[in-house]
């Protein structure tokens, strides 16, 4: 199975359904950050501490699959020079949008989050890179690409998934979560029942990485891991255990 192609297609889709993390921001988000009120999240609930970035106006800024106008909008909208590269045609189209709308300037870019091979070496002093690699089987290769687009100094920000969430199963959101499956988990792997009750109709594939992967992954592709958090989830697994991490680590 092509994962890439496949995931595209279901992320265009989320779209069309309004997944909530495809629904850009309205226009009064970007007024009040080109007025310095402004936040966002890297995971579900919590929003990334303003200490974690750098100074913002005319930084050059990869949102690394981070399309659906959300995190873009208001960074460009503080100032930053702001790429969006993401899998999905729609998503990017998303951010196209709220740039028309209120007058930002934003580079869409549709590509692979493991190949950056379009940008060269040093391009970024900020790379934002939210919840996403959980749809790549394979994650090292995102830390090597960001190790090498991000200029020295630069600041990688990134959330996601706390592996343990992918041990779980239930059969509704009632249902308090049980331990299920293997690790690592490949939702190709799963039946046609399964993937539907846990992906959805419509849902795209999902991967689980290790800790060292997520994590000494970007320490092995040369990044300092300065600070991370862990977040809640309003999914059943979230009554039980953090369901994110977030990290942010900087190229030396």
């Amino acid at each position: 199975m092509d994962v890439r192609a496949y995931n595209r297609e279901r992320w265009d889709r989320q779209v069309e359904s309004a997944n909530e993390w495809t629904i850009p921001v309205g226009p009064e988000v970007t007024a009040a950050a080109r007025l310095g009120e402004w936040s966002i999240v890297l995971t579900e609930k919590r929003s990334v501490p303003s200490d974690w970035f750098p100074s913002l106006p005319g930084c050059d800024v990869l949102g690394l699959a981070s399309a659906g106008g959300q995190q873009g909008p208001v960074l460009a909208a503080v100032g930053a020079n702001v790429t969006i590269f993401d899998n999905s045609p729609r998503q990017l189209d998303q951010d196209r949008k709220v740039a028309e709308r209120d007058g930002l300037t934003i580079r869409c870019v549709e590509g692979d989050m493991r190949d950056l091979s379009m940008f060269p070496d040093e391009s970024f002093s900020l790379v934002f890179h939210p919840v996403s690699n959980v749809f790549v089987p394979d994650v090292r290769p995102v830390w090597k690409e960001v190790y090498r687009v991000l200029k020295p100094g630069g600041v990688l920000l990134a959330g996601f998934m706390n592996p343990a969430v992918f041990l779980f199963d239930y059969d509704d959101e009632d249902d308090a979560p049980r331990a299920h499956y293997r690790l690592p988990f490949d939702s190709r792997t799963l039946t046609d029942e399964e993937r539907l009750r846990i992906l959805g109709e419509d849902g795209p594939l999902e991967f689980s990485h290790s800790l060292a992967d997520l994590i000494g992954g970007q320490l092995d592709a040369g990044l300092r891991l300065t600070s991370m958090y862990e977040d809640d989830s309003r999914y059943p697994i979230g009554k039980i255990m953090p369901s994110y991490i977030a990290t942010r680590a900087v190229k030396q």
